[in-house]
């Protein structure tokens, strides 16, 4: 898919943020787990937290690709920028997508300012990927809704002025999910935020567990404002997190593809460099060839959502795939880089820390696997 010039511009843009300014600075954040508020403000001054908003509001409104380029650039530099955006961005699409005129005006233009930054909660304590056992309930309480249950590894939860919460608003209806409705809900009364949840990678930005204890909303935090239509506005929602997801995984891949490259040429043995060597060079050649399969993958997807069509299958595949693959080629970047691929001295250790993320986040790809092969039977029946 082809980016307009000024696409084209902004993707150069973030590449120069990323190089000029996160690279050389990024252990600084990383390794003592701090947030990491100056990259954040900048980037809401480059217009980063606005990329999916509608220009009406504020926004860049760039398309998907362009999109999933920018979170590329971003993870490029370090993942967990772009995990900043993530959901963040999943809930502009939302709003923008199903929401009420008074909702899109309360919320996108300081959306796409940054000046909130939104999350979503899915995933609870004892559920995981199984959302049909979700227990966190919205119990109508008068002209709205007060909630109770909580939700877990919520990304930048302490850092959010607003989640987008997918709970039960009718607990009779079967099967569940026809009685799910996606909230939009406030930080305030009746809502906790717990401390950082520690993790291996994906540092700096915090992931925490979210307990609602009667936290009340009003009847217009309904997106859409019609309750139980939850389950498809959010499905659809998750196929761009799988693209943003895939991007992710494409940034860290290719960041240790890159160090991999300069480093096989830097490093000799044997009187040459090691590239030269075959069995580094059919490592190289097959990362090469993995990550740029990835990205087709993920601009395929990109291309269906921006036609306005399903994109479950596609998604899932890129997000499967590209997951696999830069898992794969942070692990190939050690072995490329020997003994000193294991060493805090090299940036590749940090690809191996965070390319994990992206194979059990956003549905983990065991429920990837299960999407295409229903996607694949459900659009090929005999």
């Amino acid at each position: 898919m082809t980016l307009s010039d000024d696409e084209k511009q902004m993707v150069a843009l973030v590449a120069e943020f990323v190089d000029e300014r996160v690279r050389p600075r990024v252990r600084e954040f990383e390794e003592d787990d701090v947030y990491p508020a100056e990259f954040i403000d900048e980037m809401k001054n480059l217009g980063f937290f606005g990329l999916l908003a509608p220009a009406e509001y504020g926004g860049v409104d760039v398309s998907t690709a362009c999109f999933a380029r920018v979170t590329e650039e971003l993870a490029r530099g370090w993942m967990s920028l772009a995990g900043a955006i993530g959901g963040h961005s999943v809930i502009t699409y939302l709003i923008k997508t199903f929401g009420t005129p008074e909702q899109r005006e309360k919320y996108l233009p300081a959306m796409a300012e940054g000046t909130i930054r939104a999350t979503m909660a899915l995933t609870e304590p004892a559920g995981g990927s199984d959302l049909q056992a979700m227990r966190t309930f919205a119990a109508p309480d008068g002209d709205g809704y007060s909630i109770t249950g909580s939700k877990t590894w919520i990304s930048n939860a302490a850092h959010s002025g607003l989640i987008g919460l997918l709970c039960i608003t009718d607990r009779d209806a079967s099967p569940s999910h026809r009685g799910m409705s996606v909230l939009l809900v406030e930080p305030g009364d009746g809502l906790t935020i717990s401390k950082k949840l520690p993790k291996l990678g994906y540092r700096g930005v915090e992931a925490c567990e979210i307990v609602f204890d009667g936290r009340r909303v009003g009847a217009d935090a309904v997106l859409g404002g019609t309750p139980n239509q939850g389950w498809g506005q959010m499905m659809r929602g998750l196929e761009m997190g799988r693209v943003q997801v895939a991007s992710r995984a494409l940034g860290v891949g290719q960041a240790a593809l890159n160090a991999a490259v300069r480093y096989a040429q830097e490093r000799e043995s044997f009187g040459k460099p090691i590239w030269k060597h075959q069995s580094v060079g059919n490592l190289l050649a097959d990362m090469a060839t993995k990550m740029r399969a990835a990205r087709l993958l993920t601009l395929d997807a990109a291309e269906k959502l921006d036609a306005g069509e399903r994109a479950d299958m596609e998604a899932g595949m890129a997000k499967l795939f590209a997951s696999e693959s830069a898992m794969q080629v942070a692990l190939d970047a050690i072995r490329v880089h020997g003994g000193y691929g294991y060493s805090k001295e090299y940036d590749v250790e940090r690809y191996f820390r965070d390319a994990p993320l992206m194979i059990v986040g956003e549905g983990t790809n065991e429920i990837q696997r299960n999407v295409i092969a229903a996607q694949l039977i459900a659009r090929h029946k005999i």
